[in-house]
């Protein structure tokens, strides 16, 4: 019997309905459905194991064929069988909670020779879709992520320790004080550390980050992104606000890089909607970014209701919006990625805060 969580059948819900469909339907700023601009899809890339599998969409007489990579017939059915499927799957995930198996969806995965929910990937793409684009009439290749609301708010960049930020603590403590500091336990520990440290007359300057391909990776969008990073950083655990669309004026007043604001340039709402973009398609913090963008495609993300929508690269503009829009930064925990306490090092005092962001 098959399990998974709310996210994890989401990706087959998405892979069933878009066959029962026959259509990827484009989303607007506000993931509202644009019903004139839609890419036909001729058909759906899945690897199964050591082989890739072809699930073609016939669209004269809708029937979906599976065939296997030299080519040969393992199976054709309607296209409809698939749209009631996916309509099956999308009543179980709405009415389930934490992790749970669908037995009609696992026996109808083993007549369509699909043998796992999620689809192998060893990058940001979840599903690889062949689209027809009316514009070009061409027929191309993309690599999509899905991102569903359908469970938990899924998370664009993940906490880790290569995610910690490095704030000297600019003023005087003694060690009596760093210990009451440090003790604070409360639910919202951190943000209480920082008013402590700050009712000392102290004040957090942005030191460096604790790892340096990490911070490589954001001097790829700027160079002065780890100091305009940090000053989000700061303002989120400080309590000023939790999104990064609330907190972008913030930023801009406080100006961390000293530019002039009498021009109407959005500079740092720029630069936030371009790390956003690339956390979505292809940038970790562990890895060297070369600039590459993995999920070729864009996003696809699945509402509430069930609608599939994507933010195709073609639609750029909107897809920036809507991350810009719809994230936020998140606490992980402290303990786990060793953040959050004053520390000293080289008769100075320092403190870490941690980089997550969710979606909302």
């Amino acid at each position: 019997m098959i399990t998974q969580n709310k996210g994890e059948w989401s990706e087959l819900y998405v892979f069933l309905k878009l066959l029962g469909d026959g259509k990827l339907y484009a989303a607007d700023a506000d993931l509202n459905k644009i019903d004139n601009l839609y890419y036909p899809l001729i058909e759906i890339l899945r690897k199964e194991g050591k082989q890739i599998n072809h699930y073609k969409r016939n669209n004269e007489n809708t029937n979906i064929r599976v065939l296997d990579e030299k080519g040969n017939i393992l199976l054709q059915l309607p296209a409809e069988e698939f749209e009631i499927k996916a309509t099956i799957l999308l009543s179980a995930i709405q009415k389930s909670k934490s992790t749970f198996s669908v037995p009609d969806i696992e026996a109808f995965m083993k007549v369509i020779h699909c043998t796992k929910v999620k689809a192998d990937s060893t990058d940001k793409s979840d599903i690889t879709l062949v689209l027809h684009d009316n514009k070009t009439q061409r027929d191309d290749t993309f690599g999509f992520s899905i991102k569903s609301r359908l469970g938990n708010s899924s998370t664009l960049l993940n906490a880790g320790n290569p995610t910690n930020f490095i704030y000297e603590v600019d003023g005087k403590l003694d060690n009596k004080q760093i210990k009451e500091i440090n003790n604070i336990t409360t639910h919202s520990k951190i943000q209480d550390r920082i008013k402590k440290i700050k009712s000392y007359g102290c004040k957090l300057k942005f030191n460096g980050m604790e790892n340096e391909n990490f911070k490589a990776n954001l001097q790829m969008i700027d160079v002065t992104f780890p100091l305009i990073m940090s000053e989000f950083l700061l303002q989120y655990y400080i309590g000023n606000g939790k999104t990064l669309y609330e907190l972008t004026p913030i930023v801009r007043k406080i100006n961390p890089c000293n530019l002039n604001t009498d021009l109407p340039h959005l500079f740092y709402e720029h630069k936030v909607k371009t790390f956003l973009t690339d956390c979505a398609l292809g940038m970790t913090p562990a890895k060297v970014w070369d600039g590459t963008y993995q999920a070729t495609g864009g996003y696809i993300i699945v509402r509430e209701d069930g609608e599939v929508l994507c933010y195709h690269i073609y639609n750029h503009n909107e897809f920036q919006e809507y991350l810009f829009k719809n994230t936020r930064f998140e606490t992980p925990s402290a303990t786990r990625y060793c953040f959050g306490h004053i520390y000293q090092e080289n008769g100075k005092n320092y403190i870490k805060l941690n980089l997550q962001v969710r979606f909302i």
